[in-house]
């Protein structure tokens, strides 16, 4: 069977079972994607996908645009940040070079549904998670298999190798300089404090290499500060270990003790996580160990945020401080940065996280995700008569296309006439 996308075409093999022998095969040999040949014929196509000359223009324009009696004003930072397009020129690589094997993804390349599904229209097929189109045990040497930009957990990478599959690795720089420092700590006996989501890929693939040192280290995650707070509390005053075990049951690494792995700790974090409540984790547990301790010697500290989501954080807090009427955050409502980018922005002005264009139903409905309720939701009322300044921002997941089809549609509900020819 052939397939293909904007011109590009593969063969898909038909697929047989391969056991495991006896001894593992040999490591697959390092191919370079990034020819010159290869990534003009990527960014091609990564252009013709995802390119948005609309929102260019306003980019160039400092980021505001007028039509008619619509004002919109994007961030200064948004969309796509480097490590994102690096992961997909690297998928769309590997598409290009390897035509004739069977590609797999483990989990989703990035938190963003349409690019996702542009994968898997180019015929790259998912590895792990509730959409897999197959295990890992079935995996042969012929199988590329696509790291994604959060990285892998270490047990699902050395599964992988093991079939002696093609691996091509679009991790993160920003995330495996945590991968270091977490390595680091438990190498220097330090149990890591990672500020993040438990279930993350990127917190989990964190979490994974926070167990070196031969298995030894461990590592404990904590989502907000009310968590945080637990955790300093038991520094300070001790308590209730089966309580607190309970508790961070689904959180902490096999083994974990709290009354030995908290005596040295050093905090890490999820990179998309929201800086000013990272920094407000590090100052509460500092504190909790000095009150215990009566100096930090036990605590260390690293700036792990990555910068792309510092940026855009930023980006909208400076918009912020001469508010639009309306926010508009555009991305995958399981994208972490993106969602801190709508919960920053509810506190200001009134604020629809929307997935793309289609959630604009009409100039009074709009189905957003509600970030508290962690579920889609419709409102009513939501685009004011009249004129209106609206404020626009993406997450670093979200493609320019994507906000350019949000913009034309907004337009269109307020009845800007050729809102496509601007």
């Amino acid at each position: 069977m052939q397939g293909g996308g904007a011109g590009w075409r593969w063969t898909e093999r038909p697929r047989t079972l391969h056991l495991l022998a006896m001894s593992a095969p040999a490591p697959a040999k390092r191919v370079n994607l990034r020819t010159p040949e290869v990534m003009e014929e990527v960014q091609a196509a990564v252009e013709s996908h995802y390119h948005s000359p609309m929102v260019e223009r306003l980019r160039a324009s400092g980021g505001i645009g007028r039509f008619g009696e619509v004002t919109v004003r994007l961030a200064k930072q948004f969309g796509f940040c480097y490590g994102v397009e690096r992961a997909i020129d690297l998928a769309y690589a590997a598409r290009k070079v390897f035509a004739d094997r069977d590609i797999y993804l483990v989990g989703e390349i990035i938190h963003n549904p349409d690019v996702n599904a542009q994968l898997a229209a180019m015929g790259i097929r998912t590895l792990t998670g509730p959409c897999k189109l197959t295990d890992i045990d079935r995996l042969s040497p012929e199988d590329v298999v696509i790291i994604p930009a959060f990285g892998a957990e270490v047990a699902v990478q050395e599964r992988i190798k093991q079939r002696g599959c093609q691996i091509v690795d679009t991790t993160c720089g920003d995330v495996m300089s945590v991968w270091k420092r977490v390595r680091q700590y438990a190498n220097d006996g330090v149990t890591s404090i990672i500020h993040g989501k438990a279930d993350h890929e990127e917190t989990r693939a964190t979490s994974s290499r926070a167990r070196s040192a031969g298995g030894a280290g461990h590592f404990l995650v904590v989502y907000n500060l009310a968590e945080a707070d637990e955790v300093c509390a038991y520094l300070r005053d001790g308590g209730d270990r089966a309580a607190f075990l309970e508790k961070f049951r689904h959180a902490c690494s096999e083994g974990f003790d709290p009354d030995v792995h908290l005596q040295k700790i050093g905090v890490a974090n999820q990179t998309t996580m929201l800086r000013s409540e990272t920094e407000e984790v590090q100052r509460r547990l500092r504190a909790a160990v000095v009150a215990r301790d009566g100096s930090d010697a036990n605590f260390r500290v690293f700036d792990t945020i990555c910068g792309a989501t510092q940026e855009r954080q930023d980006a909208l807090l400076e918009m912020l401080t001469a508010p639009p009427d309306l926010m508009l955050v555009v991305g995958g409502y399981n994208s972490s940065n993106t969602t801190h980018l709508a919960d920053m922005a509810k506190e200001k002005v009134p604020t629809y996280f929307i997935l793309n264009a289609a959630c604009l139903e009409s100039a009074d409905r709009i189905r957003h995700f509600d970030t508290h309720a962690q579920k889609e939701v419709s409102a009513s009322g939501w685009l004011p008569c009249g004129p209106i300044t609206v404020g626009i921002t993406a997450g670093a997941s979200c493609p320019s296309n994507l906000i350019e089809d949000v913009l034309l549609r907004l337009l269109e509900l307020k009845g800007v006439p050729d809102a496509a020819a601007v």
